[in-house]
């Protein structure tokens, strides 16, 4: 049975138990969210993107024949664990504060020789896309545990954080929707899904700290890139450019918010 489909069985089991319980002990359905995705912790499908993006990472690609050994993801030349929870950062080399898909597409231009403008216009899980959405998977997983600890020293950084909320709290589209409309205040939900408020700290492995993440629903590892996208759908917006500065901004702002929060990514979501 593919991961997904395993997946999705028992998801299903897990809400049949919420609702076969008597009415005195009965779950909500957000417990019995909770409750399948504890029992799929020690499974986590990411896991199978990780070994992917570990295999990718050290595998010579690309025109210039060449790993991504020598990447810098911000805490120097092929250094990973610990990277990811510094990101989005400020990099002197492309004089611009990127984050980490942003970077290995970066990266990927300039170590490789890959065409980034190109990789930016393919559909996500295509082609370079599900190249990148796999190394995010094992970079983001050689942090797990750690606090995320983005910097706010150089002054772009700074400006990028102002940025993000700005566009986190502007409102449009035909139903006047923002980012702070479903996570700028506590107890929210959508359906059978708890809305974590954003513009604080929401605490260890949820909101910033929680993705990369395997969507159950998809069968498919979701970056941050791609997790935006979504919302600007929802919002009923045109999608945005692809590591373009208004989704790096709005990861800064998220992701400076959630300082001190343990990253658990890449999670699992419905």
């Amino acid at each position: 049975m593919k991961p997904s489909m395993q997946a999705a069985a028992v998801f299903a089991i897990a809400l049949l138990g919420a609702g076969a319980a008597p009415a005195q002990q009965a779950k909500s359905a957000a417990d019995g969210i909770a409750e399948y995705r504890a029992m799929l912790a020690d499974g986590n499908p990411a896991e199978l993107f990780e070994a992917k993006g570990e295999g990718l990472w050290k595998t010579k690609r690309g025109p210039k024949n060449a790993t991504l050994e020598a990447c810098d993801l911000g805490r120097g030349a092929g250094v990973v664990k610990g990277a990811f929870v510094e990101l989005p950062r400020y990099f002197a080399d492309t004089k611009r504060v990127q984050d980490l898909e942003s970077r290995l597409l970066s990266c990927m231009e300039t170590v490789q020789g890959f065409n980034a403008a190109e990789i930016a216009r393919t559909p996500f899980g295509k082609g370079e896309q599900a190249t990148i959405e796999a190394l995010v998977a094992w970079i983001s997983a050689e942090s797990r545990g750690l606090k995320m600890n983005l910097p706010q020293l150089h002054q772009q950084e700074k400006t990028m954080y102002e940025m993000g909320k700005r566009a986190f709290f502007f409102r449009g589209g035909p139903y006047d929707f923002s980012c702070a409309s479903c996570h700028g205040e506590d107890g929210k939900r959508i359906r059978m899904q708890d809305l974590p408020n954003l513009t604080k700290n929401p605490g260890d492995g949820i909101g910033f700290a929680a993705w990369p993440a395997y969507r159950v629903s998809s069968g498919e590892l979701w970056g941050m890139q791609r997790r935006l996208n979504d919302c600007y759908r929802q919002q009923r917006f045109p999608f945005p450019g692809y590591a373009s500065d208004v989704t790096i901004a709005l990861g800064v702002y998220m992701g400076v918010n959630s300082r001190g929060a343990e990253s658990i990514a890449p999670a699992l979501k419905r």
